[in-house]
């Protein structure tokens, strides 16, 4: 990402990653800094597990912090939470059908930082989402899905409480 693209995120995604920065710089951080210098004082650093193990996690937790620290220096918060929007705007819970197959599918747009595994919440920046975002109830998108367009009719919208 660059730098002057935004990182739209929730209240509650936010929150999140302010926790996880704090978390890695004052509770898992400080004994591995406390391991690799006493690692370190031991001699031979070519043989010393403490020490070969210890600064690649210590690099591992450095990499996580600097990536926390630039996402919440870019962050956007955006709480649509309990607005009544007649169209999709970040945030929304989106349910829709696909045209084709008439499968109905719910979707939370969230920032990019607060996806998860399961396909229930998807980033603003994902195609789906670009697709869904300005549309109201009743219209029907085409998204550019791997496997072709595929058009889908917004059968309903709302702003659950993303804080």
């Amino acid at each position: 990402m660059t730098d002057d693209v935004k990182n739209y995120i929730s209240p509650a995604g936010y929150r999140q990653l302010q926790e996880e920065l704090a978390r890695l710089w004052k509770v898992e951080r400080p004994p591995v800094v406390t391991t690799v210098a006493w690692a370190a004082g031991n001699g031979d650093r070519s043989e010393n597990g403490d020490y070969i193990y210890g600064k690649k996690r210590l690099r591992e937790i450095d990499r996580r912090i600097r990536y926390l620290s630039k996402s919440l220096d870019r962050a956007v918060v955006v709480d649509n939470s309990g607005k009544a929007h007649d169209r999709v705007h970040f945030g929304a819970t989106v349910t829709f059908e696909y045209e084709e197959t008439g499968e109905q599918r719910e979707v939370t747009i969230v920032g990019v930082d607060e996806i998860e595994a399961g396909d229930s919440r998807v980033s603003w920046r994902s195609p789906l989402a670009k697709a869904l975002l300005t549309a109201k109830v009743g219209d029907t998108v085409t998204v550019l899905a791997p496997r072709g367009p595929e058009k889908l009719e917004i059968i309903s919208v709302r702003y659950d409480d993303l804080r």
